[in-house]
């Protein structure tokens, strides 16, 4: 059983070689399969103290009829990690019980079910969770933190914002004015893109700032949510125009953006996200140039990198009132080394030469680190079973954060985001903002 493996060393797991259902980019819920094996924990919440023992049941089950005898094969570790048990067992009348072990410090074991059927494979995922709210983050704080974007944010204003606005008549309505929008950002004629959505309505509105999930796309603008009468801009990080051909943006993300999650990540004055942190803070300058906005109330939401993302505005612009993250990538990076899970986009997993230089440098931009800094209201989501941005890294963030919190966890969840997840935001965010 996984525990005897853990208590072998002692409190470490085991040395080892080392995303839009709305508003932001993830995943969207994955369609129901045709056989499940309909995992369920001995703790209905998922969540065990350490050295409590877990076990995995589950029914075997093809388009709603029992399969007997079917042989369920099954790897559990902690997540992400490789596996330190694997093995099978063969159904009874279709169900079947796996003692998974336990954990020896706060941390979150997952047990990977997989199962063969006319010539199918089928995968499920089930996640513990051991003292989540015990996790604290690995990665350090460099004492100049703070100093180091403040004067990074100075220089960068002093690039004229050169703010320019195209109405988008194709996608306007007799509600609201739809436009694309650019402004100057890092370097003289590079510009960050977006869609902008502001109701025709006269009057002046508070305002939702929504940056981006990871990969190339097109951004489409929030007009749902604008509708409700608020002004919404979704930007682009990657600095291209938003009205290209779908094939463009595939051939970009395979090309000129391919690495972009890497990308001179051993220095922190080189790191391609430099100029995207930087670019959320200019858009925050360009809401504030509207005429419509009223000037006080602002949000921040995303999901995955979006939800880093907006981690990083909030913290870096005090005038973000409210924020809701979901998922956020990019954080606790440096969890591998530790020989635990670490955050999207996963760069420690495999150790390169260079490690110590990166290690220095993407402590500027870890989302931990952030989350530190925040001191408003927050609505934080995600799921236990996420394998893109794991559960370990999430709660190394939220557990991070001394500002108001409120955490909705949707433990089914991988990464992507059910509806209950999408009313929550919604909600709590227009409310936030129509209060004041």
């Amino acid at each position: 059983m996984i525990s005897n493996h853990l208590l072998k060393f002692n409190g470490r797991y085991l040395l080892l070689s080392i995303f839009c259902f709305f508003f932001f980019k993830a995943q969207s819920q994955p369609k129901p399969q045709d056989l499940t094996a309909g995992l369920s924990l001995n703790h209905d919440n998922w969540v065990y103290n350490v050295g409590e023992k877990v076990t995995i049941s589950g029914t075997v089950k093809y388009k709603g009829q029992i399969l007997n005898n079917i042989k369920v094969k099954y790897e559990i570790g902690p997540e992400m990690l490789t596996p330190l048990v694997v093995d099978s067992l063969i159904s009874s009348n279709g169900n079947f019980s796996i003692p998974a072990g336990t954990m020896k410090q706060p941390g979150f074991l997952r047990c990977i079910v997989k199962i063969e059927h006319e010539g199918k494979q089928y995968r499920e995922v089930i996640t513990a969770a051991f003292d989540p709210n015990k996790i604290a983050p690995t990665v350090n704080m460099p004492s100049d933190f703070m100093d180091f974007w403040q004067k990074a944010i100075k220089d960068n204003r002093e690039i004229p914002l050169d703010p320019k606005m195209t109405l988008l008549k194709d996608r306007s309505t007799e509600e609201l004015n739809v436009y694309e929008i650019s402004f100057q950002n890092y370097k003289p004629g590079s510009r960050i893109y977006g869609i902008l959505c502001v109701p025709k309505a006269p009057g002046r509105y508070p305002a939702i700032f929504n940056p981006p999930g990871a990969g190339i796309h097109k951004i489409q603008g929030d007009l749902t949510t604008a509708k409700n009468g608020f002004i919404t801009l979704q930007i682009g990080i990657h600095g291209i125009p938003l009205n290209m051909e779908p094939e463009e943006y595939k051939k970009l993300a395979n090309t000129t953006f391919k690495r972009y999650r890497v990308e001179g990540m051993e220095n922190k004055d080189t790191y391609y996200f430099k100029r995207v942190y930087l670019g959320c803070v200019r858009a925050i300058d360009f809401i504030y140039t509207l005429p419509e906005f009223d000037g006080e109330n602002i949000a921040a939401t995303g999901g995955s990198q979006g939800g880093a993302l907006t981690l990083v505005t909030t913290a870096l612009d005090n005038r973000i009132k409210y924020l809701a993250a979901y998922a956020p990538a990019l954080s606790d990076l440096t969890g591998y080394l530790f020989d635990r899970a670490g955050g999207w986009p996963h760069m420690f997993k495999s150790i390169g030469s260079n490690k110590d230089r990166a290690v220095k440098s993407l402590q500027y931009y870890d989302a931990v680190n952030f989350a530190k800094q925040i001191k408003v209201p927050g609505l934080y989501s995600f799921g236990y079973n996420d394998e893109t941005t794991p559960p370990t890294t999430m709660f190394s963030t939220y557990n991070s954060i001394t500002a108001p919190k409120e955490l909705y966890i949707a433990k089914e969840t991988g990464h992507w985001y059910n509806r209950a997840q999408t009313k929550k935001r919604t909600d709590w965010l227009q409310n936030k903002l129509r209060k004041n």
